[in-house]
């Protein structure tokens, strides 16, 4: 990037190319700047990215791959004439130093301090892969016949253990050879999917709109069928209906309450004749009154008989006498045979 760049260096009247060499030699300033600060001891700042995963002795933290640091770098060896350098570093999470070093014997770091190493190396031994030959195997392979044919035979077991394996794995992959065929295939199997689902789209659609919903519809179970046939669906009673079998209750309830056990079905019907005779009687004692005009009005529909007592208009001067005494005691002594009767029908 420097040829793209305007330095503007500006030389003074002193500057003496022979002596100073350089403007840098000038103001006696290293180009590096601050990187060279420990320059004089063999220390240079570099920018130096983690080679692999490691855990900080420090703060038991996990740094991974790539991570950079402003690490000092200097010369601690050789491996023949390769030089090896030492890296130490500064953790980012706690006060903790790392070290790490070169191994140009195995092209790899080595830790020297202040971290563990993460083990993520891959062993080919324990994945059962094909391992490079070493070097002295190699050159005993070539001066050596009794080795070369004993090597040779070892080949061979391994190749009788590994062929159905490989057998296998060749006879899938040539179902995969024939590229149009597989193509084809493909196609086919996604129109007849296209084709289903344009026809689920239909029947959700016609049900949305016969139901006037806005929602996507799931696909049907048997289980969905089988739990909505068990299920019975019935319209609600409207309020007349409720109203009137309300009404049809409370004038079917018993006036008078028994305080005897009564047995079953005959003495339900014996209360109901009494109740129906009681309020025929009020109803004859009410029609008697001065107000009988517009009890009868009211009473039209009710299916009430209009015909006055014969006590009621025969004494209509005293309030006390509208009571109807004889009816009701006449209609009371015959329910009471009648329930008598029953008694003596259910005793036999």
């Amino acid at each position: 990037m420097g040829e793209r760049k305007g330095t503007n260096k500006y030389y003074p009247p002193d500057f003496d190319p022979a002596k100073h060499g350089s403007l840098n030699g000038y103001h006696k300033t290293h180009a590096l700047r601050e990187r060279a600060r420990k320059l004089s001891q063999g220390i240079l700042i570099i920018r130096f990215e983690m080679p692999y995963n490691i855990w900080c002795d420090g703060c038991k933290n996990h740094i991974g791959m790539g991570v950079r640091y402003n690490a000092e770098k200097k010369k601690v060896g050789n491996y023949y004439t390769t030089p090896i350098y030492r890296f130490r570093m500064k953790c980012h999470l706690c006060v903790n130093y790392i070290e790490m070093q070169t191994d140009p014997a195995t092209c790899d770091y080595v830790i020297v301090s202040g971290a563990n190493r993460k083990e993520e190396r891959w062993d080919m031994a324990e994945n059962e892969q094909i391992l490079t030959t070493e070097r002295t195997e190699k050159e005993k392979l070539e001066t050596d016949a009794m080795f070369k044919l004993d090597h040779g035979g070892k080949d061979k077991e391994k190749l009788k253990k590994a062929l159905p394996s490989l057998s296998e794995i060749q006879d899938h992959q040539s179902g995969w050879k024939d590229d149009f065929q597989l193509n084809s295939a493909l196609r086919r199997k996604f129109r007849n999917q296209k084709k289903v689902l344009a026809e689920q789209e239909e029947k959700d659609d016609a049900v949305r709109t016969r139901t006037n919903l806005s929602i996507p519809l799931l696909p049907e179970k048997e289980e969905d069928k089988k739990l909505a046939a068990l299920l019975t669906y019935q319209a609600p009673d409207s309020y007349e209906d409720k109203k009137h079998s309300k009404r049809k209750e409370i004038s079917f309830r018993p006036w008078f309450n028994s305080t005897t056990a009564t047995p079953g079905r005959a003495t339900g019907n014996l209360l109901q004749k009494l109740g129906l005779q009681v309020r025929e009687a009020k109803a004859a004692r009410a029609l008697g009154s001065s107000q009988s005009s517009l009890i009868r009005k009211r009473t039209e529909g009710l299916g009430i008989k209009n015909e006055p007592c014969a006590t009621v208009t025969r004494r209509t001067s005293d309030p006390e006498v509208h009571t109807c005494v004889g009816e009701v005691r006449a209609a009371v002594t015959s329910l009471v045979a009648d329930y008598s009767d029953s008694d003596s029908e259910l005793g036999k």
